[in-house]
């Protein structure tokens, strides 16, 4: 094996491929076969060399996730920090990048900027100023007015009319129905429109609680932005941007160690205790529902920039407790064997969006199975039992039952302090402080911690677009 830098080889014809920091973020050494080297110096000396052979070779060369981030920089010209730091789980990335790249530039009915304009629209409702600054980039690199960038007062009644709904799906998604699509029908949304726009809305008001959930701060070419530095993502955080208050409960338990936690999970897999009846399963959902609502609210919402607030109607609507949504008619407990994504949600979204249920479900199912076998610095560990705690948790925030799971393993499992952590970020992102990131899953390594944040990420879309889909199911039959 030959051991050379990836610079030896910016050659003209492969330069235009690369950012000019690339080797520094994918390695500054690379070790590779002679024969690819002697490939690709005889590409080099060929003048009618294309360039695409070259980058064939430096497929060869890279590893699965230094070439993740070549194809991430080669779709958007830059790479970013969320696909770094998603980088630890490259099986997840390359599914998490070939969907966002179909949401934003595939086939679809929706011109390409008003995609970016949604994109905005969404991450508006979490303040998310990190996705706003990407997304009006886009918006003009794709043709946008620029006038459409001081509020709402300046895009089309068609787009205006998505703000009722966008707030809808970002708090409070069991309020979503068929009326709200009976409503933009009128506004000339054709329901294929309608659908896209749903999925990218859910989409980055989803990505926005990862970027909080991990700390992640602007773009160096961004006001306020700088360099990301792999080993911590909170480390250089502004603490500024956040609430100064902990969201933590002042009246919190120690967090309980790997050692336990392994202990538990044990006894669950060992345990020969005789399944729970439905009414059984029932009553521990909705247990796990109560003390939910009885975690300390987050800390005061942090006052939104101006280049964030313009952006947002009704400020104030925010999410609330499912427990305490009032009129329990109008949003009854959302039942997963009634309606699934499995069953039906893949089904209509396919039907309308073209290929997107597909590609969901690749990324659902990836982020809902995705094990390396380790906690913390222990190996050979099944934590099936605690990734589910933590899909199913999540979708009880949101008043979704899956009556084939036994919710008493939430309890079990998920101790108060990162119950706590998993509703700031999946409901409150904007108020997560730097504190609540550093007080849970101390044991755990960092890459461990983007893996839980993955899957509140997926598990907080499936919820969304479970109630965003069964609305349009109502809205067609």
């Amino acid at each position: 094996m030959t051991t050379k830098r990836l610079s030896q080889f910016l050659h003209p014809k492969i330069r235009h491929f690369l950012p000019d920091n690339l080797e520094m973020r994918i390695g500054v050494g690379i070790s590779f076969d002679k024969k690819i080297q002697v490939k690709m110096e005889s590409e080099l000396d060929d003048p009618s060399s294309d360039g695409l052979s070259l980058l064939e070779c430096l497929r060869d060369m890279l590893s699965e996730t230094q070439m993740l981030f070549v194809d991430a920089f080669l779709q958007n010209n830059r790479l970013d920090h969320v696909t770094q730091l998603m980088g630890y789980h490259p099986n997840y990335l390359e599914m998490f990048l070939r969907t966002q790249q179909y949401l934003l530039r595939g086939d679809g009915p929706l011109p390409f900027h008003y995609r970016h304009y949604i994109a905005i629209m969404a991450a508006s409702r979490h303040q998310c100023a990190y996705l706003i600054h990407l997304h009006e980039q886009e918006f003009i690199l794709q043709g946008g007015d620029q006038d459409w960038l001081k509020g709402p007062a300046f895009i089309p009644t068609k787009l205006r009319k998505l703000h009722e709904v966008n707030k809808i799906l970002a708090h409070r998604p069991w309020l979503f129905n068929k009326s709200h699509i009976e409503g933009l029908r009128k506004e000339a949304w054709s329901v294929s429109e309608l659908v896209q726009a749903i999925v990218i809305m859910a989409h980055f008001h989803a990505l926005s609680s990862f970027v909080f959930g991990c700390g992640i701060k602007n773009e160096p070419d961004h006001h306020g932005g700088f360099t990301y530095r792999p080993h911590s993502p909170t480390e250089n955080s502004n603490d500024s941007d956040y609430t100064s208050d902990s969201s933590s409960d002042s009246n919190s338990e120690p967090e309980v160690g790997i050692e336990i936690l392994m202990e538990r999970m044990k006894k669950l897999k060992e345990s020969q205790e005789e399944e729970p009846t439905e009414e059984e399963r029932r009553k521990r959902f909705e247990k796990v529902e109560f003390q939910s609502a009885e975690l300390t609210k987050p800390g005061k919402k942090p006052s939104p920039k101006a280049e964030i607030i313009k952006y947002v109607q009704d400020e104030e609507f925010c999410y609330i407790d499912f427990t305490k949504r009032g009129c329990t008619e109008e949003a009854p407990t959302f039942r997963a064997n009634e309606y699934s994504w499995d069953d039906h949600g893949f089904s209509i979204a396919n039907r309308l969006y073209s290929e997107i249920g597909n590609l969901l479900d690749e990324k659902f199912s990836m982020a809902y199975n995705l094990t390396y076998y380790t906690m913390g610095e222990v190996i050979d560990v099944d934590t099936s039992a605690f990734r589910r705690a933590i899909w199913y948790y999540i979708h009880c925030l949101y008043g979704i039952m899956h009556d084939d799971y036994d919710y008493g393993q939430v309890n079990q499992l998920l101790e108060r302090n990162l119950k706590q952590y998993i509703k700031t970020v999946t409901c409150y992102p904007e108020r997560l402080t730097k504190k609540d990131y550093d007080n849970v899953m101390k044991e755990f390594k960092h890459s461990e911690k983007v893996h839980v944040n993955l899957m509140l990420l997926e598990a907080r879309l499936q919820g969304e677009l479970l109630y965003a889909l069964r609305g349009v199911m109502q809205y067609m039959t």
